[in-house]
């Protein structure tokens, strides 16, 4: 293993986000109590979410969209403007979330930089993420940052094109195995499982994965070991 890039997820594995999600979620069940069960409303919001995105792509905005979709369905096109409203402060709140760097983040960060060349690989919606990366104040460590529509293998060859660097000197950092891992093992590069205690229902697999490229490991500054014992 010799990397040139050193990539990062950013939502999850650099600062919170999927709790945030839940908690607007609860407030939607809340909101359209009248209509169903807090879980048959979730799987409904779910299924409607799915369905948009290839339509709105990831992020928040396709959510709060695909919520006030799921509002018209689920009331048979009768929710009021009021709910309507709300949800849509809902998601505008979501936006605005503060961030919430994870624990050793920005220490890990202070080790590899300068040894390696840092970059964000993280998909979602772009003005979104530029401003949590800009909010989140870690933006300086980072020779490049990548916000991506999907995390596939063809993103990442595309990816791996412009920065000029074979799959073999890439090391993918993150806490989805569907998104951050599976892909980048598939193209020839290598890739770390940070997991987080909760997880996107649509990023979670069912099998076990197993790789010479790939570990799993309890927390983020565990690379260390990995990525400054071979620059000894």
């Amino acid at each position: 293993m010799n990397p040139k890039i050193i990539a990062f997820d950013a939502d999850d594995t650099l600062f919170v986000n999927e709790p945030y999600f839940q908690e607007v979620e609860q407030e939607f069940c809340a909101l359209m109590s009248d209509y169903l069960s807090s879980q048959g409303l979730s799987q409904e919001l779910f299924k409607i979410e799915i369905a948009n995105l290839d339509l709105y792509g990831y992020g928040i905005k396709g959510y709060i969209l695909s919520m006030v979709e799921a509002a018209m369905t689920i009331s048979n096109n009768t929710i009021s403007i009021e709910i309507i409203e709300k949800i849509i402060q809902l998601g505008k709140e979501l936006l605005q979330k503060p961030i919430e760097l994870l624990d050793g983040v920005e220490d890990t960060l202070k080790a590899l930089h300068g040894k390696y060349k840092l970059i964000v690989a993280t998909k979602g919606d772009l003005k979104d993420q530029q401003s949590k990366l800009h909010r989140s104040g870690l933006g300086h460590y980072f020779h490049h940052i990548e916000v991506m529509a999907d995390k596939q293998e063809l993103n990442y060859t595309k990816l791996l094109n412009r920065l000029e660097i074979q799959p073999n000197e890439f090391f993918m950092i993150g806490n989805s195995l569907k998104s951050d891992v599976l892909p980048v093992l598939a193209i020839g590069g290598f890739a770390v499982h940070i997991p987080f205690h909760t997880t996107w229902e649509h990023e979670k697999i069912a099998h076990k994965v197993e790789h010479p490229n790939f570990k799993t490991l309890e927390h983020i500054t565990d690379v260390l070991g990995l990525l400054l014992e071979d620059r000894r």
